[in-house]
């Protein structure tokens, strides 16, 4: 059961403007969400459709259509109060 990643353009400039030294540890996570797209760890958010989930100080959000095995990667942000929003 293998999900077809997508990431929006506002998540991909999010993450042309993370350091080098964290973007293994983001692409690790992202690529393990195509097995398995709630792995331990992941939160669903409260207030706003989705999930997230822990990369170092980072969050990557995204949801998920189990019917067409998407997942959808909308916001890569290091973890503050304004990420959510």
């Amino acid at each position: 059961m293998t999900y077809q990643i997508i990431i929006e353009k506002n998540a991909q400039k999010d993450a042309e403007k993370i350091p080098v030294k964290y973007r293994s540890s983001i692409d690790k996570a992202i690529t393990d969400l195509s097995s398995d797209p709630r792995p331990h760890g992941s939160k669903k958010l409260t207030g706003k459709e989705g999930y997230r989930v822990r990369a170092g100080n980072y969050r990557i959000l995204y949801t998920i259509d189990d019917k067409a095995k998407i997942v959808v990667i909308y916001k890569i942000k290091i973890r503050s109060e304004a990420t959510y929003r």
